[in-house]
């Protein structure tokens, strides 16, 4: 049931293999925006900010589950290149436990300091009672968004993407259901779409899992498959923990964003939050492709089929630009219609706050394909130093923003943050990227997959 990518046609196995991938995070963003929508329509503009203001630490803990799950993966993507069934069984064992023991420690530690980290974030007193409602469930049930990542980068380092996109559809209109349930009859406010959130994540997890064992034997495992070796477990930790921090130094620098956001008022922090929301199309396909060229590079770097990679990533850099265009032209046509998308009878300031945003990012969606797509190749070679490094430079440009040019021109400064966050990172992965396919691709360690940058 494995889908093996290094045959066959590469445009054509990368464009299928990420449509899936593509649904899924459309139902993701489908069901996140009918949670925003729901509660800004039935509890109004302060729950709406309220629900808001914490999403960026949510999306914090997302980024290093992203990452550390992403990185097993790879590692997974290099034994299935390699057709080491027993690599496998181990890999899949050790992401297993591991990720257990990450969801007990994230759960405990943010859940303590859900109340510390509102005031640290500059959220607005008004708010800040209904922001901790929500938040606090969100993280309460970290575990289940670490065992949805955790199935769904397994599965599909085995070449299935269409299995995540089936119960992400599930627990899509799950979700729904259950908002309009929670929020309207039982009266949970905006706790209640926290918890539809939550339970329809860990549903669907158990469904994708339960399915992957009847399709996979290598998810079968034996006591014997507990006993990874070192040399596999050092690997795992190095790429895993090395993209789930390089994930979480990005978004670093999005909490500075949203900080300098929060410190502008509840309209600000509204319309910020509507247009942060639709913005998710351009990144959750950007990620999507991401995740295809991530698991195509893995399997190839596995077999050493370095022509194939750097087909593969041509291919998808003009995937990536038809893609990018599209959603560029679409969300500034429809730019005026986000608002009232959310909010019943909306406010000229908070129309104002939606537009600035779009039109200081959207234009600069391009940049964000090229990145994805050299970042994902590159680490799936087995560099993690490079996107790491171009993390960093995401980071100082987005804090730089949110700190100095915040002050000088307003909130127009934090949205430009994201478009300099992009060149920056551009700009040091596309030459690292050219040197190893020139210079080192051709030592390519058979056991780690990757030359190290």
């Amino acid at each position: 049931m494995a889908r093996d990518l290094t045959q066959g046609r590469i445009f054509h196995t990368i464009l299928l293999f990420s449509l899936p991938i593509i649904g899924g995070n459309l139902f993701q963003l489908f069901y996140t925006l009918a949670d925003t929508v729901i509660v800004g329509r039935t509890l109004g503009p302060d729950a709406l900010a309220a629900a808001g203001s914490t999403g960026i630490v949510i999306y914090f803990v997302l980024c290093f589950v992203q990452g550390l799950t992403s990185g097993f993966g790879i590692c997974l993507g290099h034994q299935f290149g390699r057709r080491n069934e027993e690599g496998m069984r181990q890999s899949i064992a050790f992401s297993a436990l591991f990720c257990g023991a990450v969801s007990l420690v994230l759960t405990a530690a943010l859940c303590l300091l859900s109340r510390r980290i509102l005031v640290w974030m500059n959220t607005p007193e008004e708010i800040r009672a209904m922001a901790y409602d929500y938040m606090f469930v969100i993280l309460l049930g970290t575990g289940a968004t670490v065992f949805y990542n955790m199935i769904s980068n397994i599965l599909q380092a085995l070449g299935d993407s269409r299995t995540p996109l089936v119960f992400l559809v599930f627990s899509s209109l799950l979700n729904i259901v259950l908002d309009l349930v929670f929020i309207l009859p039982l009266n949970m406010g905006v706790a209640g779409a926290a918890w539809a959130t939550v339970l329809s994540q860990l549903l669907s997890a158990a469904l994708c899992t339960w399915s992957g064992v009847r399709k996979f034997s290598v998810l079968r495992l034996r006591r014997r498959d507990l006993r990874t070796p070192r040399k596999a477990v050092r690997e795992h930790l190095r790429l895993g923990l090395t993209m789930g921090f390089q994930m979480s130094v990005m978004c670093v620098g999005q909490l500075a964003m949203q900080g300098a956001v929060n410190a502008m008022g509840a309209g600000a922090i509204a319309g910020y939050t509507a247009a942060a929301k639709v913005d998710q199309l351009s990144v959750l396909m950007n990620g999507a492709l991401g995740v295809a060229v991530s698991n195509f590079t893995a399997q190839n770097c596995g077999a050493r089929r370095l022509d194939r990679i750097r087909s593969g990533v041509k291919d998808s850099l003009l995937l990536a630009s038809l893609m990018n265009a599209a959603v560029c032209a679409v969300i500034l046509l429809c730019r005026h219609l986000v608002v009232p998308l959310f909010v019943d009878h909306p406010t000229a300031e908070l129309d104002r706050y939606a537009e600035l945003y779009f039109l200081a990012v959207a234009p600069f969606y391009l940049l964000l394909g090229v990145l994805i797509t050299y970042r994902s190749a590159i680490q799936s070679m087995g560099n993690s130093k490079a996107p790491f490094a171009a993390c960093v430079v995401e980071l100082t440009a987005r804090v730089g923003a949110a700190t100095l040019l915040a002050t000088r021109i307003g909130y127009v400064g934090v949205c430009l943050a994201t478009p300099l966050a992009w060149i920056g990172a551009d700009l040091l992965l596309i030459p690292v990227y050219f040197r190893m396919m020139a210079g080192a691709a051709p030592q390519l360690s058979a056991e780690s997959g990757g030359q190290k940058e």
